[in-house]
């Protein structure tokens, strides 16, 4: 609906021509009431008003002097002027000269024709929408050409240097501070990964809101961060931005910083940087913001311990897990961790999992499912926030490891237990059974148990555990006549339908025919 203002100090002429515009224009206007020009004013900076219907004559502040004060309003309290019709009792030259001056539309002599405001409303609703149409064109050709400029800043970050051509191609017409510095932002959840570019936008929206920062490129890179390009003299609202997550408890924002920049050319190389530091956010767990300059303190040369990481796989299965803890401690150097490069991190990560993780799984086979959940999520650092959460699942799934491999040694060493648990199925595999009631029988863990009662017998306890029962079932079968769901029952099937088809699973025939079969052998 169009808003519409009508200022008069008499309240019969206010309402009367409301319900005159009403009755002619049903539904079409929401029509707001003032009283004298400081109360109109108010109510233009308040709201958004497209038509005002003004007297001249008023007290406190009559037409002229609103009219003069409303069109030197700063276009951030009002964005857009309404159009004016004034209502005048005088024929005067001066109010006739001061509603050009303030750019009056319609200028409208008392006793009012209704026929001559309707056609200045139809005329003023006419321009209303040429200039809505006017202003959506250029909004679209102001998004379009924004557009355009954040893809060519975000083809600007992938250029290489060294092709000087399709830099200057890129950079044509780009405008930026003669210092600036490019700022990454990237939130990551609890398992490593990455919000959308539409949520992080709303999240920085937020913490902007109660932040004066200003920048002068706003775009998002490939991988869905939000890339900031600011003057160096709005580095401190930066900073202020990374204290206000602080406190509003944001974790997982983080804010890459490249060092200062002046060269429209060298933006990719100070992309480059802010990306690095962003990605040492890894190693530093309730910091919002890191400067590239930092990360520049590392140490420069540096070597994988590859004697270290093959003693560690030795020591596991030992019942050392002190020792375990050390040799972690030693390998990822956490007391100098602030001070080593990512690459140091990823390369040892790597031959963790290659030479230690890997060949235990290939040589003692699957250990149980939360032991090979925590080893499939070690085996990629992105999985994780920071450094502090690998290394504790990364700890945790080689303590696992070491008990799984010394119960697996200590019951090929000392098989009484498996003896035990096969002397337990022969015992009462007329009963329920599965594989976690016969290995608690024997006090040992499930998953342990599985891999050497296989070992052990030649065969998983499932397939054991048919063969003995149907072993039972065939005696049955020959020694006595009992009914096939008895005998079902008797070796501890739920029903004889499943009995009958695990027996002809193993033997190739049916029970009935089997027994069938040696009766008749009986009689020749």
């Amino acid at each position: 609906m169009i808003q519409l203002l009508i200022i008069d100090d008499e309240r019969n002429i206010r309402q009367g021509l409301q319900v005159m515009i009403e009755r002619e224009f049903p539904n079409h206007y929401e029509c707001i009431h003032a009283r004298q020009g400081q109360e109109a004013l108010d109510k233009v900076m308040q709201m958004s008003i497209d038509i005002v219907i003004t007297d001249i004559r008023m007290p406190v502040m009559d037409g002229v002097q609103f009219l003069e004060q409303m069109r030197g309003l700063d276009r951030s309290i009002v964005a857009t002027q309404p159009y004016v019709i004034v209502l005048s009792g005088y024929d005067d030259f001066e109010y006739a000269k001061a509603a050009i001056r303030y750019q009056v539309s319609e200028y409208l002599l008392k006793p009012i024709r209704r026929e001559d405001l309707f056609d200045a409303l139809h005329r003023l609703e006419e321009e209303l929408e040429k200039r809505d149409l006017v202003s959506l064109r250029l909004a679209e050709v102001e998004q379009y050409h924004l557009q355009k400029d954040q893809e060519r800043l975000q083809r600007l970050l992938y250029t290489s240097e060294n092709d000087l051509t399709l830099l200057s191609e890129v950079a044509e017409g780009l405008v930026l501070p003669e210092h600036y510095l490019v700022c990454v932002f990237q939130y990551k959840n609890k398992e490593g990964t990455s919000i959308s570019r539409e949520e992080l936008g709303v999240l920085v929206s937020r913490l902007c809101s109660s932040s004066s920062i200003q920048y002068v490129a706003h775009l998002y890179d490939r991988e869905d961060r939000l890339v900031w390009m600011i003057p160096t003299t709005e580095v401190h609202a930066l900073e202020q931005l990374a204290e206000l997550a602080a406190q509003r408890e944001v974790e997982g924002l983080l804010i890459g910083v490249s060092k200062q920049g002046s060269l429209l050319q060298h933006i990719p190389h100070y992309y480059d940087q802010a990306c690095q530091a962003l990605n040492y956010g890894f190693l530093h767990p309730g910091v919002y913001l890191i400067r590239y300059s930092l990360i520049q303190q590392t140490f420069s040369t540096w070597s994988v311990p590859e004697e270290e990481i093959r003693l560690l796989g030795n020591t596991l299965g030992s019942d050392r897990d002190p020792e375990i803890e050390q040799r972690l401690y030693q390998i990822f150097r956490i007391h100098e961790l602030i001070y080593l490069p990512l690459a140091y991190i990823e390369q040892v990560a790597q031959q963790i999992n290659e030479q230690v993780l890997d060949e235990i799984f290939r040589h003692y086979g699957e250990a149980s499912v939360e032991v090979l959940r925590l080893y499939r999520r070690v085996g990629n650092l992105n999985h994780y926030r920071y450094f502090q959460d690998y290394f504790h699942d990364l700890e945790n799934v080689l303590i696992c490891l070491d008990d799984y491999i010394r119960q697996l040694r200590l019951i090929h060493t000392q098989p009484q237990h498996l003896k035990e648990a096969v002397q337990f199925i022969h015992a009462h595999y007329d009963r329920p059974l599965n594989m976690a009631i016969v290995s608690n029988h024997v006090s040992l863990n499930y998953s342990y148990f599985s891999e050497a009662f296989k070992a052990y017998t030649g065969e998983s306890f499932v397939v054991y555990l048919k063969k003995v029962r149907i072993a039972k079932a065939k005696l049955l079968l020959i020694e006595s006549s009992c009914r096939l769901n008895e005998i079902s029952q008797q070796v501890g099937f739920e029903s004889s339908r499943h009995f009958s088809k695990v027996f002809r699973e193993l033997e190739g025939i049916t029970p009935q025919e089997y027994r069938s079969k040696m009766n008749l052998r009986s009689l020749i």
